[in-house]
């Protein structure tokens, strides 16, 4: 059996009475931390193109709703808009070895395609929403850090698991869904060269990845074919796309490790990349209270591929991009004590003493820490203070991961926080959807779950 069908037909059999109880508890968290960020970003300026963009060319009055506001739609609009929106405010989970962003892939798809049929349970959900995540992490680490350094695994590998989550929704057979898996394949793509026009293309991938992982399911459904062999083929996604991982990563652990288990939520609302670092930078802050304008030079040991994707950021034009420079998130912490999406404005773009700061602070890669990730995300932090002291700290486990975990409190308060600095739904709306979020599993009905 080839590995792109034995992922397939791992998809199709998945049912919720095969997850653990942790695994369970864990995605539930994982769909809270979606939902917030969903709903923070769908009244960004990207998200508002994507939403004219449906208004224009999808049909109106659908069952699928377009969160954050009135629209309702067809499952595809529905998808691509809440896929654009929840990866706009940088506050989505993240999978550390596989490098890629699940949820807002995963649940978009899938929300918009339970909001169409005439029934579908929460358990039906969570399962599909599984079979998402365990496709779409082990591809993006049989992609491996080569293909990351060109693709955003999260538009490629994204498509790939947004298709086997509607795949399983839509209850595929296993030669259905091997047909999906390979239409998802084909229309992979994502590149990171937007960084350094602070372009908007990240939420293009997140939006087409959603979209075209509901496409190929859908159509596999109605009978068109793909490849049998997309994954690890000879003109496959592997072959064109720079894999480096082993063949055997598709389907490793499949029923016995849950990967989702694994992913990790954003405590600072910034690219993940910078995350080990502000830990840090909050430790040196917390234990030595570093006076800015004694600071001469920070030196952050970083590995390669932080380098590759933050350095990529030569300045901070928009708050979106500022997100991206290790030099402005940590400067947030030094002045300010933290790196939330409350901190990163327009004002903040302006600061002088911010902008002073981020031209002292310079990468260098660390081969320890290096050869360390993907599964470690580490950094450590060098101040050099103007009178020759050095101040030092270092994290090997950032805030969110599974590690170092956020509490239940924790995730609800990082939610509720989300949509009230958004002004994305009132305190008493944003109280039911959490309330309905945890206890989704008892559900019968999905369509209305998570509309505030």
């Amino acid at each position: 059996m080839t590995a792109s069908r034995e992922l397939a037909e791992f998809c199709a059999a998945l049912r919720y009475e095969d997850l653990p109880p942790e695994a369970s508890a864990h995605l539930l968290a994982l769909l809270l931390d979606w939902t917030g960020s969903c709903l923070a970003g769908s009244g960004s300026r990207q998200a508002a193109i994507f939403q004219q963009f449906a208004a224009a060319m999808g049909p109106a009055g659908g069952a699928s709703a377009i969160l954050g506001s009135d629209l309702r739609t067809s499952p595809y609009f529905a998808a691509l808009c809440n896929a654009a929106a929840s990866h706009v405010v940088e506050q989505d989970d993240l999978h550390n070895s596989s490098v890629f962003h699940p949820a807002t892939v995963v649940f978009p798809p899938l929300l918009a395609m339970a909001q169409d049929l005439p029934v579908c349970s929460g358990r039906e959900f969570l399962a599909a929403a599984a079979a998402g995540y365990e496709a779409g992490i082990r591809v993006g680490e049989f992609l491996g850090q080569s293909h990351y350094r060109i693709f955003h695994t999260t538009g490629t590998a994204g498509t790939v698991a947004a298709a086997m989550a509607v795949a399983r929704l839509l209850r595929l057979d296993p030669d259905a869904t091997c047909h999906a898996l390979g239409s998802a394949g084909t229309q992979a793509a994502g590149l990171w060269e937007f960084l350094r026009d602070a372009a908007d293309s990240k939420q293009l991938h997140t939006a087409k990845a959603a979209a075209d992982g509901l496409l190929a399911a859908w159509t596999a459904r109605a009978g068109l074919t793909g490849a049998s062999r997309i994954l690890e083929g000879k003109q496959g996604l592997g072959a064109g796309m720079h894999a480096t991982g082993e063949v055997a990563l598709l389907t490793a652990g499949l029923g016995s490790r849950w990967a989702l288990a694994e992913t990790s939520f954003k405590f600072h609302a910034s690219c993940r990349h910078t995350h080990p670092a502000a830990d840090a930078m909050q430790l040196l802050c917390e234990r030595n209270s570093p006076d800015p304008a004694e600071i001469d030079r920070v030196t952050v040991h970083v590995y390669q591929a932080a380098k590759d994707v933050l350095g990529a950021v030569t300045l901070q034009e928009t708050i979106h991009q500022s997100k991206f420079s290790m030099g402005f998130v940590l400067g947030l912490i030094l002045l300010h004590g933290r790196a939330g999406v409350a901190d990163f404005t327009e004002e903040a773009l302006g600061d002088p003493a911010l902008r002073d700061f981020c031209n002292r602070v310079v990468m260098v890669v660390d081969e320890e820490i290096d050869a360390r990730y993907p599964l470690t995300w580490s950094a450590r932090v060098e101040i050099r203070l103007r009178d020759g002291r050095s101040l030092e700290a270092s994290v090997d486990c950032p805030r969110g991961d599974p590690g170092n975990p956020l509490s239940r409190a924790e995730l609800e308060d990082k939610f509720r926080g989300l949509v009230s600095h958004f002004d994305a739904c009132d305190e008493s709306a944003a109280d039911r959807i959490i309330a309905r979020i945890w206890q989704l599993p008892e559900f019968e009905d999905m369509r209305e779950a998570l509309v505030p």
